[in-house]
């Protein structure tokens, strides 16, 4: 029987999303070893064992050997960071006793078995799934859908499956540089975090298999050509398919509206996603600020904008003379943009400076 290690990549802010991955994942495979990458800190007062008892192995990036780990993290935002650290998870984990190693996004639930799925990795290195397997026919559709997919790429890659072989070890390799080089949402510049680079895989490597199981992956983006049922025994199904696994994109902001334009008059997609906003607020982790990230901010609490991450990551200067850009003491990055780009950082207030 083949030894499958899963993992998440996520943040503390996550981590109610996370905890449901864990469980659903662990009542459809109680044998897979669940592993979580926490891309943060916890909170003062957070007990980040007990937070976390859900998976069977915790890991950090700066564990997995990153150069210059401070300052290339600085270059991302939370969204960014959290995916950039995929590719080399993925390989740190192939390099051991696993057979398979999955990936799941922390806001996607399993509700049947995977086992079909992870079958074609008896002949094939790397399994992929697309956002849309059903061509649209509309033009709000296509609009929505077959566009946005050339726009942010053709795979979703919440969920990724790769088997430990020369392929699957030479992919992980070749993600993990791919990552660690540009890791960004510059759609404008043809990359959209980790994304846009598996566009390339199918033709980089060889026994890629596309998985286009209705099943699989079902989310907003594809809601349009897929119908879920629930039978009389509680099964749920998609074009008649047993649903694999729910992608709760965005769930209680866009993802909302994108789900009951397309629901329609399927009442059972707004089962299915109003369970998930039941089951998160169930459990509820105390202590978690709303939005929290250690490194969303320098280390004298300001926050730090988007627009001084993407500047320092466009200055190869900037990046060459500071190590620890996070630190506002000394000869800083936080000492450098209040002496040459202030309005980058701060606005005046009554109280002196306030962070935007």
């Amino acid at each position: 029987m083949s030894k499958v290690k899963c993992f998440s990549s996520f943040t503390f802010s996550y981590l109610t999303r996370a905890i449901m991955l864990a469980r659903t994942l662990r009542e459809a495979h109680p044998g897979w070893e669940l592993w979580a990458m926490m891309v943060d800190t916890p909170p003062p007062g957070v007990d980040a064992t007990a937070a976390l008892a859900d998976f069977d192995r915790v890991i950090y990036p700066e564990e997995l050997g990153f150069d210059r780990f401070s300052a290339w993290l600085f270059k991302h935002d939370i969204v960014e960071a959290c995916t950039a650290v995929k590719g080399q998870t993925m390989a740190f984990l192939l390099d051991s006793d696993a057979d398979q190693v999955v990936y799941f996004d922390p806001d996607i639930a399993v509700f049947h078995s995977m086992n079909s799925v992870l079958d074609r990795l008896a002949d094939h290195s790397v399994i992929l799934t697309p956002h849309q397997v059903t061509p649209n026919s509309t033009f709000g559709q296509v609009r929505d859908n077959e566009l946005t997919s050339l726009k942010y790429g053709i795979y979703n890659l919440g969920f990724c499956a790769v088997r430990n072989d020369e392929t699957g070890r030479s992919f992980a390799n070749w993600w993990a540089r791919q990552l660690y080089f540009a890791c960004y949402d510059e759609v404008e510049n043809g990359i959209f975090t980790d994304q846009k680079w598996c566009d390339l895989v199918p033709a980089l490597f060889p026994r890629v298999w596309v998985e286009r199981d209705p099943g699989c992956n079902v989310a907003s983006w594809n809601l349009s050509t897929r119908r879920i049922a629930i039978t009389g025994d509680g099964v749920i199904l998609v074009n008649g398919s047993p649903l694999k696994f729910y992608h709760y994109t965005k769930i209680n902001s866009a993802g909302d509206i994108m789900t009951e334009k397309y629901a329609g008059d399927n009442v059972e997609i707004m089962e299915v996603w109003n369970w998930y906003k039941r089951a998160i607020k169930k459990v509820q982790v105390e202590g978690i600020p709303s939005g929290y990230w250690h490194y969303g901010r320098f280390d004298n609490g300001e926050k730090i904008p988007k627009s001084v991450r993407v500047l320092f990551r466009s200055r190869d200067d900037l990046y060459a003379a500071f190590e620890n850009p996070f630190c506002t003491k000394g000869n800083s990055y936080y000492k450098w943009l209040l002496r040459e780009q202030p309005e980058m950082l701060t606005k005046p207030s009554s109280g002196g400076f306030e962070a935007i």
